[in-house]
């Protein structure tokens, strides 16, 4: 018998309704907040794309730079791992799923490879969200192995132990592309169906999300969104989980479990828990999900403060020092600036 997931047909694009951002200038002219600073900083990266952002849940700010279009999809990367963190929680709170401590070998059986490691029974659907299952990166150097199989799923779990499970942190793509796999598996529809489903009424559409051979949506990378839609992703996190008009969508709960350290990054000081790294910056706790290129969105809820950042997609932001730059704008430009206007 074929399993589930091999009888889904492989989707590309989902088509969605775009989102308008104010110009600029109605923007800047609605907000006492000077963020000069930050501009002046922002003009002088080539590789940024746009600016957003939101202060007590208005936008206090919008701009493309580099003749980048605010209202064009850009791939958020990385940074859509905290969107399948999100998906995951929801499924949880859905009962779809029963929750962190489900193991992968219960949910995808027939996806694990021939003599499987009994170390794999360990790993769960959490150890995955935290990058603690253990098994070799599929990222970095192993990326473009992983890809190119013909099956990313049995690849990912098929890959050997580096550490122990629950050990230190193995940033991994295949890990939340699993995470898309199990959705797919237990809930019977694609995973980008359920994410605009789910996240309806938040400001928040995903409009492409590349997918493996088997049509499963690529857990963690290749996501389509406007620099509106990451920002009103980050906004529903500021919120507590619930929408503008009080609609809740995800809960309080998983957002505490989301924004709990639970390892280190092995090449930066962000501590990590379940899709979101964890830092403070100008001394405020601050939590972001961060994508290659610099795909950036910034939840800073003391001080009702989100920032999303876009830039070209071609090039790291980790080694280059660009992230650690886009770090140091939102410490020295932006979050003076807000608490000048507190």
């Amino acid at each position: 018998m074929l399993s589930f997931l091999s009888r889904f047909p492989i989707f590309r694009t989902v088509a969605v309704c775009s989102i308008s951002a104010l110009s600029v200038t109605a923007v800047a002219q609605a907000s006492d907040i000077d963020l000069s600073a930050m501009d002046k900083t922002a003009q002088g990266f080539s590789n940024i794309k746009t600016v957003q952002v939101a202060y007590q849940g208005d936008l206090v700010w919008s701009k493309a730079y580099n003749g980048a279009d605010i209202d064009a999809v850009t791939n958020i990367k990385s940074a859509s791992k905290s969107l399948m963190s999100t998906i995951v929680g929801v499924a949880i709170d859905r009962g779809v799923l029963e929750g962190v401590e489900q193991s992968v070998t219960t949910l995808l059986p027939d996806q694990l490879p021939p003599n499987p490691d009994p170390r794999l029974n360990e790993i769960t659907i959490g150890l995955l969200l935290s990058m603690q299952a253990g098994l070799e990166r599929t990222s970095g150097r192993n990326y473009g192995s992983w890809v190119t199989s013909d099956n990313w799923v049995k690849d990912a779990l098929s890959r050997p132990f580096v550490d122990e499970v629950g050990g230190e942190m193995q940033y991994s793509t295949g890990n939340t592309h699993v995470l898309s796999a199990i959705i797919m598996q237990e809930s019977g529809r694609h995973t980008y169906q359920l994410a605009n489903d789910w996240l309806q009424g938040s400001g928040v559409r995903i409009h492409s999300w590349e997918t493996d051979p088997q049509g499963i949506p690529m857990g963690g990378n290749q996501v389509g969104m406007t620099p509106a839609s990451l920002l009103a992703f980050g906004e529903l996190y500021r919120r507590g989980g619930v929408t503008q008009d009080g609609q809740r969508i995800v809960s309080e709960s998983w957002i505490a479990q989301s924004w709990t350290p639970r390892t280190q990054s092995q090449y930066h000081r962000g501590l990590y828990g379940y899709g979101w790294f964890i830092q403070s910056f100008a001394d405020v706790k601050g939590y972001y999900g961060w994508g290659y290129g610099g795909q950036m969105i910034y939840v800073l809820p003391e001080l009702e403060l989100t920032v999303a950042i876009t830039s070209q997609e071609d090039s790291p932001s980790g080694r280059t020092g660009y992230r650690d730059s886009l770090h140091r704008m939102l410490s020295q430009d932006i979050i003076p600036a807000i608490e000048a206007a507190r």
